[in-house]
């Protein structure tokens, strides 16, 4: 083989190593940005979608919840303790209510008097954890089926009474009023606060003769409910 041949087939093999190695690094070069780029690609949603969610939902939906939350328990404490503790006087303040007795807050019971003829004396007391007020007004004092009512034993009222804890009010009954022997014979009264009290109750007192009866104020003494005619 000739000289210039020869050359002439080293020239071709170096270049044509030259173009695979060209080829070869071009295809690595290809391949490095394009793993570069995919994982850029599918790395980006996952980045953002936990930010995003974290922003919508963890942080505004928290922040919303304790919000609410705070107000609620607010507003509803301030309801409760509001409730039933007074009259708003309209600056912020309550006052208490007078609660007036009804015939079911009392513990009630009678005994028998021998003064003035004798008589019935009724004792009212608060039951136990009420405080209520006894009007400056007669007891409601009735007999038999009839609904005959005692009339007033004094000319003028009494004074509104306060009972609660051992604080007693007495009320003097006399039955019968005339001097003659007609009446009707019983052995209950029927007591009510007022003529309005949904519910009166009815106490045992033994037989009794019952004619133009009447009924004492009540009393903080039962020294002072003695009906005397």
């Amino acid at each position: 083989m000739s000289g210039n041949r020869r050359k002439a087939l080293l020239v071709s093999a170096a270049l044509m190593g030259g173009a695979m190695l060209m080829t070869a690094c071009q295809n690595a070069d290809a391949t490095t940005d394009g793993g570069a780029s995919q994982g850029s690609s599918s790395s980006s949603p996952v980045a953002t979608a936990p930010t995003s969610s974290g922003s919508s939902t963890g942080g505004g939906g928290q922040d919303s919840d304790a919000t609410n939350n705070g107000t609620s328990t607010g507003t509803g404490k301030g309801s409760e303790d509001g409730v039933g503790s007074g009259v708003d006087t309209g600056d912020g303040k309550r006052e208490p209510v007078e609660q007036g007795c009804g015939a079911n807050d009392i513990s009630w019971s009678t005994r028998s008097e021998s003064q003035a003829g004798g008589y019935i004396l009724v004792v009212a007391k608060a039951k136990a954890g009420i405080t209520c007020y006894l009007p400056a007004a007669l007891p409601t004092v009735a007999f038999g089926s009839d609904g005959t009512q005692a009339g007033p034993a004094e000319q003028s009222v009494g004074q509104q009474i306060k009972l609660g804890g051992s604080t007693a009010a007495y009320a003097g009954v006399n039955p019968k009023t005339t001097g003659t022997d007609g009446g009707k014979e019983l052995d209950s009264i029927i007591v009510g606060i007022g003529d309005d009290d949904p519910d009166p109750v009815s106490l045992p007192v033994g037989t009794i003769t019952v004619d133009e009866p009447v009924v004492t104020n009540w009393h903080t003494d039962p020294a002072d409910a003695v009906p005397f005619s």
